[in-house]
C-alpha cells in the first residue's frame, strides 16, 4: 500500500503537457475540477471522460500508474458511495431490508459522487505527475501574485507546498523502510483487533517522526546557510513566459468547459421540460 501511494510524485516524459507552463497546469486544472460539479448527467460524464481519456493519452503517463494511485483512497471512496446510497431518499424505492433503503435517487448519486471523486483524484494527479516541485512552486507563486497587494505572503505559501509535495514520497519511502526493519525484527502488523494493530504501529511512527523533524531541522539549516531569505527581489533562472501551446491549452479545455455544461445543463433540461 505503502508504494501504491503516487501523491507529490513527478513522473518523466517527452509530452506537451509536461512542457505546458506550469501556471496553465494550474488553472486549467482547477478549471476541470469546478466542471466536474456544473452537471449531472450521463452525457455530461461522457464528455468529461473523453477529455479525460484524451488527456492522459497526451501526458504519456501511463495509464496503470495512475490508477495505482486510487488504491490508497479506496476506502475513502467506499464510504462516501455507502453514505450516498443509503441516506439520499429520492425516487422510487428499489430495495429495503430493515434499516437499509436504496431508492433512485440514491443509487444515481452515489454512482455519480463515486465517478466524480476518481476523476478528481485523476485530474489532480495529472498535475503532479507533469510537473516538478520546482515548476509547481514558480507556477503557485505567480497565480498567487496578485494577492500579494493585501500583504499574503504568497511566496513562503508556495515555498510550503512544495516542500510538503516533495517529502511526500520522502517520507513514504522512509515508512517502508522502517516497516522492513520492524518486520526483520520480528513485529506483527496484521494479526489482533483495531486496538492491536493501531498499538503495533508505535514502533513505525515514532521512528518516523524523528526522521521527519531531523528531515525538516537540516532542510532549514542548508537554507539558512545559503541566505535564504524568502521571494522578494529574487530572480529566476527560468522564468515563466506562455507561449502558442499555453494558449491552445487555455482555449481547449475552455471550450471543454463550455461543451459539458451546455451538453449536461442541456440534458437536464430538456427532461425537465418534458
Amino acid at each position: 500500500m505503502i508504494r501504491d501511494i503516487t501523491i507529490g510524485q513527478y513522473y518523466p516524459a517527452k509530452s506537451v503537457v509536461h512542457r505546458l507552463d506550469p501556471r496553465v497546469k494550474l488553472i486549467c486544472t482547477l478549471l476541470y475540477l469546478i466542471s466536474l460539479f456544473l452537471f449531472s448527467s450521463i452525457p455530461g460524464y461522457l464528455v468529461a471522460t473523453v477529455f479525460l481519456i484524451c488527456v492522459i493519452h497526451i501526458s504519456k503517463v501511463p495509464f496503470s500508474y495512475i490508477v495505482k494511485g486510487l488504491k490508497p483512497v479506496i476506502m475513502l471512496l467506499m464510504i462516501t458511495v455507502l453514505f450516498n446510497l443509503f441516506l439520499t431518499r429520492q425516487g422510487d424505492v428499489l430495495f429495503h431490508a430493515w434499516i437499509f433503503t436504496i431508492t433512485e435517487g440514491g443509487l444515481r448519486t452515489a454512482v455519480y459522487m463515486a465517478i466524480r471523486l476518481v476523476y478528481l483524484i485523476i485530474g489532480s494527479s495529472l498535475m503532479t505527475f507533469t510537473t516538478t516541485p520546482n515548476e509547481l512552486t514558480d507556477g503557485i507563486e505567480a497565480v498567487l501574485h496578485p494577492l500579494n497587494k493585501i500583504h499574503v505572503p504568497v511566496h513562503e505559501i508556495a515555498m510550503m507546498m512544495s516542500i510538503a509535495l516533495r517529502f511526500i514520497p520522502i517520507l513514504l519511502e522512509e515508512t517502508d523502510k522502517i516497516m522492513k526493519a520492524q518486520l526483520a525484527r520480528g513485529a506483527d502488523f496484521e494479526s489482533g483487533n483495531i486496538l492491536q494493530r493501531a498499538k503495533s504501529m508505535v514502533p513505525i511512527l515514532v521512528p518516523l517522526f524523528v526522521s521527519a523533524f531531523r528531515r525538516a531541522n537540516d532542510l532549514a539549516m542548508a537554507m539558512e546557510a545559503r541566505c535564504y531569505r524568502g521571494g522578494d527581489g529574487r530572480t529566476k533562472m527560468k522564468p515563466l513566459r506562455y507561449k502558442s501551446r499555453d494558449y491552445a491549452a487555455y482555449i481547449i479545455v475552455i471550450a471543454y468547459v463550455v461543451a459539458v455544461v451546455a451538453i449536461g445543463r442541456g440534458v437536464q433540461l430538456h427532461i425537465w421540460v418534458f
